[in-house]
């Protein structure tokens, strides 16, 4: 089983922006695919491509990465275990 920590809210911010993945490639001329990977947390951008990306986006490093990062539990799972 996977395990999924969302580090960042790079999707979260371009879509309150209403920007893409796409355009956020172009901007700092990295790769789709992994601008894509980076907005469903599947990779995590450097941190001087956090920096790069902040800037482009007009917000803070801060605003970009989640402080609450936890799994996401798969449906069906909900047992705990004592």
């Amino acid at each position: 089983m996977k395990i999924n920590f969302k580090y960042n809210r790079i999707k979260i911010v371009l879509t309150e922006q209403d920007r893409s993945s796409k355009w956020l490639a172009e901007k700092i001329e990295k790769d789709k695919s992994t601008v894509s990977r980076w907005c469903t947390n599947d990779m995590q951008p450097s941190i001087e491509t956090l920096f790069q990306i902040a800037e482009i986006l007009n917000v803070s490093v801060k605003e970009l990465i989640n402080e609450n990062a936890k799994e996401e539990k798969p449906a069906g799972n909900s047992v705990d275990k004592k």
